[in-house]
C-alpha cells in the first residue's frame, strides 16, 4: 500500500463565539483548500481549544436554532453542555462523552453549558462537527445517539503506547459506538512520548488529524503542534502519527458522498429549491416546537 501523505498544516484561525458559550476556531469550511467539497463527508469543523470560562448563574451558550439535511458531532473533552432538541433528544455530556444528533428533515436544538458547571465554571475544551447525509437521508426522522465515555471501545497500543478511542468505524477489531449513514471513522487516539499508532483508510477517503493536547509527527516527517490540523492527501492507504509528547489526537476519515452540496446557515440541502423549502418549512414551525 502506498502511504498517505500531508497535504497541508493548518493553524487555528482567530476566534470567535458562537452564542456566548463557545470559543471556536473554524478549520472546515475555511480558506485553506478545505471547503464542503473537498472534506464531504465533514462538511463543518469548529474548535472550542481550552478556554476558562468563569462562573455564571446563567448558563452560557446557544439558544434555539434549526438544522435540516446533516448530522451535529460533539464531542466533549473539558466541560459539561447540556443539549435539548424539538424531537424529544436531550442530555447532559460531560469529559469523554460524545453527541450525535441526526437532523434530517428538521429539528430546532439549543445547547447551554450544564446548570451545575455554570456554577463554578472551569476549563471548556470541545469539537463540534457537521456530518452531511446523503440525498437519500436527509427528509428522515430525526435521531439523537448519547455515547458515554463507558460505551465508547478502546484499542489498546502496543508497548503501553497508549489507546485508541473509536467512537465510529472501526480500529484493529474494536466497532465504534455510533451508528453511521455513511463510513466513517472518528477516533480520540491518546499518545504517550515517543509512541505511535499506524492507521489505514481508503485512499479516497478524506482524513484530517486535529491536535488537541501535545505534539505530533506524521510518516516520522510532518510535526503538527497543539490546536493545528492536519489535511491529508487523497494519495495513499497507511501513514502514522508518533508523539513527541504526551498527545491527544482527534483522527477523522470518511468516505465521500459525492453529491451536490447547497448550503446556506443551518441548512444543508442539494439544491437552492430544497433550501428554499427548508427556510419555508422552518417558517411554517415544520419543525416542531422548543422553548428558549
Amino acid at each position: 500500500m502506498k502511504t498517505k501523505t500531508v497535504e497541508l498544516v493548518a493553524q487555528p484561525k482567530a476566534p470567535h463565539f458562537v452564542g456566548d458559550g463557545f470559543r471556536v476556531h473554524n478549520f472546515i469550511p475555511s480558506t485553506f483548500r478545505m471547503d464542503m467539497q473537498r472534506m464531504d463527508p465533514f462538511i463543518m469543523l469548529d474548535y472550542n481549544s481550552t478556554y476558562r470560562f468563569e462562573p455564571s448563574a446563567k448558563p452560557k451558550g446557544v439558544g434555539v436554532h434549526p438544522h435540516r439535511g446533516f448530522e451535529t458531532v460533539t464531542i466533549a473533552y473539558k466541560g459539561k453542555v447540556q443539549h435539548h432538541d424539538s424531537s424529544g433528544g436531550g442530555c447532559v455530556i460531560g469529559e469523554g462523552d460524545v453527541q450525535w444528533m441526526t437532523a434530517a428533515r428538521g429539528v430546532l436544538h439549543k445547547e447551554f453549558h450544564e446548570e451545575e458547571w455554570s456554577k463554578t465554571g472551569g476549563d471548556f475544551q470541545m469539537v463540534q462537527l457537521w456530518v452531511n447525509l446523503p440525498k437519500k437521508d436527509k427528509m428522515s426522522d430525526p435521531k439523537y445517539q448519547a455515547i458515554k465515555k463507558d460505551d465508547i471501545g478502546h484499542y489498546q497500543l502496543p508497548n503501553n503506547g497508549g489507546t485508541v478511542e473509536v467512537i465510529a468505524g472501526h480500529y484493529q477489531g474494536v466497532n465504534g459506538a455510533a451508528n453511521t449513514f455513511t463510513p466513517i471513522h472518528m477516533f480520540n487516539v491518546r499518545l504517550n512520548p515517543s509512541a505511535t499508532a499506524k492507521f489505514s483508510f481508503p485512499a479516497n477517503y478524506n482524513t484530517v488529524l486535529l491536535v488537541l493536547e501535545g505534539e505530533i509527527t506524521v510518516n516520522n516527517l510532518e510535526k503538527v503542534p497543539t490546536d493545528h490540523l492536519a489535511l491529508m492527501a487523497n494519495d495513499g492507504e497507511e501513514f502514522s502519527v508518533t508523539a513527541t509528547e504526551n498527545a491527544l489526537v482527534l483522527v477523522l476519515s470518511g468516505k465521500p458522498i459525492g453529491e451536490p452540496i447547497a448550503a446556506h446557515g443551518p441548512f444543508v440541502m442539494n439544491t437552492k429549491a430544497e433550501l428554499m423549502e427548508a427556510f419555508n418549512d422552518f417558517n411554517e414551525g415544520k419543525f416542531g416546537f422548543l422553548e428558549d
